[in-house]
């Protein structure tokens, strides 16, 4: 079973342009991403898909400093996109992520993954019910449920938000959840603003600027310091129309 991880990634955010490419200690964004991700167990190739704009040339260099494979398409139609990159790249199973999460943990990637195959599962995700920080998100699919979704979804933000279609029709596709432990959803670990970037840069530092650790030691850290928590506190998370439930 070929597992292929797409990374959404392009430098056009409405509220931080160019976020993806930003300096987070030493390294850019994206690559933290992709780092972080080439650690899965279970993953055989990570790709990033971006856009055919010409802004995102940026991002085809940083592919190629980083030694990662690339895909360009719609720059709206990322569902599109999606379908189009797993195609050429020969997945059976995608995992997607995107690439404002440099905090994205390999080990709840793989629980994510494990869960998938032994629930015999179309789609796995683990935010919804959201129990862990935002900024871990990961989703599980196969390529025949995404190339389903691709010829069906209709609505404008089921084709930009790529998965909609299938936590909205439950009577086509099996969905499964992976659950924290514990609820850590206040959490906000992923990048919007320049306030969240400045909370990933405290916590890369508290890291020695380096990709090992894990979830578990960025909580103890917010529960040894709960001033990094002020960082980005006034921060609000953007909406998205189509939620699962």
């Amino acid at each position: 079973m070929r597992i292929v991880a797409v990374v959404q990634a392009r430098m056009g955010s409405t509220r931080l342009p160019g976020k993806v490419l930003m300096d987070l200690s030493g390294n850019t964004v994206l690559a933290r991403v992709v780092t972080r991700l080439q650690r899965s167990k279970f993953i055989n190739q990570t790709v990033v898909a971006t856009t055919e704009s010409d802004v995102d040339d940026a991002i085809i260099c940083e592919c190629e400093r980083i030694g990662v494979s690339c895909f360009r398409g719609s720059e709206e139609d990322v569902l599109d996109r999606y379908y189009r990159a797993v195609r050429e790249y020969n997945a059976e199973t995608v995992v997607r992520v995107t690439a404002d999460c440099p905090l994205i943990d390999p080990e709840i990637v793989d629980r994510t993954i494990e869960l998938f195959f032994q629930k015999d599962a179309d789609y796995a995700t683990n935010d919804v019910p959201r129990t862990f920080p935002r900024g871990l998100d990961v989703e599980v699919f196969t390529m025949s449920s995404l190339e389903q979704a691709w010829q069906e979804a209709r609505k404008p933000y089921e084709r930009v938000h790529v998965t909609p279609y299938f936590y909205e029709h439950p009577e086509i596709f099996r969905t499964v959840s992976l659950v924290g432990e514990s609820d850590s959803s206040r959490y906000r670990w992923t990048l919007d603003t320049e306030d969240d970037l400045k909370l990933l840069r405290a916590v890369y530092e508290r890291f020695q600027n380096t990709d090992m650790f894990d979830c578990t030691e960025v909580l103890a850290l917010m529960q040894r310091e709960p001033e990094l928590l002020e960082l980005n506190s006034r921060v609000l998370q953007k909406s998205l129309q189509g939620v699962w439930g």
